[in-house]
Formats: structure tokens, sequence, C-alpha cells
């Protein structure tokens, strides 16, 4: 069996980049990706959440899972658009945060520490509220760059821990920017907005990887 760490609604990869570093076997599902490539040591599979549970490999040993379900037609800084979307849209975006959820507590996630991250939405109100919030600039001290606001929540389960906050010293005093509402319409800005910042990915590991290789 070989240790894994299993990505859901995950494009870049970039949550499980430290795991893959560190000798993990890592799957990332998402529409987006086509077939089946590795890059970097990852594994990517295109994966459709409104048409199946994701297939783990045999051979697989869970041992922490993170997901990433779509937030466009939840989250609160849409809401004056949410009329205009539409119940079918609004359907689809619970129900995909719903298999993250259900994978999460499958046998196939071997009851294995897990997160669900998404913006401040309305999960909270359908669901649950979320158990942590944070911004990309609390964990500067993992990543200069990440020095910018965007309120973000966490639901997570199964011994997931919820790492500090380490703030880079040098940028005490200094105001976060605000570059994810203020990126420009393009093709690629929903991707923009929604990319893991690497200083969350690498607390998160450093945070959970001990127990997760026990």
């Amino acid at each position: 069996m070989t240790r894994t760490v299993i990505s859901l609604f995950d494009k870049t990869g970039n949550m499980v980049r430290p795991w893959a570093d560190a000798g993990y076997r890592c799957i990332c599902f998402d529409i987006q990706h086509v077939g089946k490539s590795v890059r970097d040591g990852i594994m990517f599979v295109h994966w459709d959440a409104l048409l199946g549970t994701p297939v783990v490999p045999a051979g697989c040993d869970v041992r922490f899972v993170f997901c990433f379900p779509p937030c466009t037609h939840l989250a609160v800084s849409g809401a004056r658009w949410f009329k205009g979307k539409g119940l079918r849209a609004l359907a689809q975006s619970i129900e995909m945060f719903a298999a993250a959820v259900e994978f999460c507590e499958s046998p196939a996630a071997n009851e294995a520490p897990y997160g669900i991250e998404n913006p401040v939405s309305t999960i909270s109100t359908y669901w649950r509220k979320p158990d942590y919030t944070f911004h990309p600039s609390d964990y500067t001290g993992f990543e200069l760059s990440d020095h910018y606001s965007k309120t973000t929540n966490i639901w997570a389960g199964n011994g997931f821990i919820m790492p500090e906050p380490n703030r880079a010293p040098e940028l005490a005093g200094i105001k976060p920017d605000n570059r994810i509402h203020a990126a420009p319409p393009s093709d690629d800005r929903a991707d923009f907005r929604s990319a893991t910042p690497m200083g969350f990915t690498r607390a998160v590991f450093a945070a959970n990887h001990r127990g997760a290789a026990a």
C-alpha cells in the first residue's frame, strides 16, 4: 500500500506539492484535467463531480484529503447576481460541495483527516458554519508573496489540524493587498482567484504530515 494524498476540484496541484516532495503519492481530480497525466510527480485525473465518485486506484493508503469545490454560485461576494444565475446553477454548486463531503466521509477516504475550502459562502446557511477561517496573509512566514487578503473558510474532520498563523516579521505593519477582488476581467480570472496560496499549503503540510505519516 502506498501513502496517498487526494485533492478534489484541484487544477493547480498546489495543495499536494509539499506532500509529493515528501514522497506521498498525490492524485488531483478535477473536471479541467484531460484524461490522466503525471506532472512533477503528481497525478492529474479528469473527474466530473456531477457524474459520480472519484475512483481511487488500487493500492492507495489514503492519509490526507483536501477539497476545493467551485464557489462561483455560492460565494456571498456575488450575491447580487444570485437570482440571475437561477436554481440550476445553485443546485449544481451545492451538489459539488456535497460530493466533496461525501467522499471525505466515505470508506474510500480511509477516515483520513480532511479539509474543504470555500470563501465566505451560502454553504454556512445550507449546511453548517465552517470550522476555521483564514487569510493568505496569515501564512507569509511560509511564502512572502502571499501577503494579500481573501477571507477563506475551512470545513474539517477526522483530526485535521488547522495551522497556526505564521506571518513574516518583515511584513509587520504593511497592510495586505486586495489583489483578488481587484483582479480585472479575463479568461483566467476565476482560476487566478481560486488558486491555492502556497503559504497556506506549506503550513497545512507542516501541521498535518507527521500524523499522516504515522
